[in-house]
């Protein structure tokens, strides 16, 4: 039988190559977002694609999604907490604290209510499987991202947690973190560096790519396919891991 698989933030950027990844692998698939034109767009494109406007950040609108997707699939096997957002770029004396708790209210408290609920039903697969998008982020300390970054860390200690916790249940759970990925949301972080450090676009994102090997930003496709190969038999052995996908970026401790 298919996989049945909810992913959160899937009507753009990785998210949606996530779902479009999924659903070509045969697996059955639900996503949910905020932008309700962007999941008709996706819907149109997949056939059999499920999807549900939901706020992560509203614990209502999660605990109304979760079993609306479990029965829609008719029943859960993979969960890809994937929502996330950026928040602004300032200096922690500088950063606005509503923002800071916009941020962590959907980037960590929308993924443990998202997973929290979700547990029972992955108890029931016969092979769970919860992915949790972090980021570089959540391996280095980048100035002026603070949010952000405590977020991303939590998301990693998060993921321990739950690899530990569930491991009894045949649940695994793995972390992915991408660094540059190609796409609107890295570009309005280096204007966001940009218009900080006084130099060009173009200048934040050399200097961004100097200390990869790789010099280049990350296809979200590639996180896709991770992804799906996380969720299947051939990472059946792989639990409570951080999985870098970032072109091999290094940076001082």
């Amino acid at each position: 039988m298919s996989q049945g698989v909810l992913v959160t933030a899937g009507a753009s950027g990785i998210g949606r190559e996530i779902a479009r990844a999924f659903a070509a692998a045969g697996a059955r698939v639900f996503v949910v977002d905020l932008d309700a034109d962007g999941l008709a767009v996706l819907a149109d494109e997949i056939p059999g694609l499920r999807t549900a406007v939901c706020d992560l950040s509203r614990r209502a609108d999660v605990e109304r999604m979760v079993p609306q997707a479990v029965e829609a699939l008719g029943g859960l096997d993979v969960l890809v907490n994937n929502a996330g957002i950026a928040g602004p770029t300032a200096p922690v004396e500088e950063y606005d604290p509503d923002a800071w708790d916009e941020v962590v209210q959907v980037n960590l408290t929308g993924t443990f209510n998202t997973t929290r609920l979700a547990i029972p039903h992955l108890k029931k697969s016969s092979a769970g499987v919860i992915i949790i998008m972090s980021s570089m982020a959540g391996r280095f300390g980048y100035p002026n991202r603070s949010a952000y970054c405590a977020t991303k860390w939590g998301l990693i200690g998060l993921t321990k947690t739950l690899a530990q916790e569930l491991g009894a249940f045949g649940i695994r759970a793995n972390a992915i973190l991408p660094g540059c990925v190609a796409g609107p949301r890295i570009e309005k972080v280096f204007e966001g560096r940009a218009s900080l450090s006084g130099r060009s676009v173009e200048e934040e994102i050399s200097d961004a790519l100097s200390n990869q090997s790789l010099q280049r930003l990350v296809d979200p496709r590639d996180v896709a396919a991770l992804a799906v190969y996380l969720a299947s038999d051939a990472a059946k052995s792989i639990s409570g891991q951080m999985l870098p996908i970032d072109n091999d970026t290094q940076q001082a401790s």
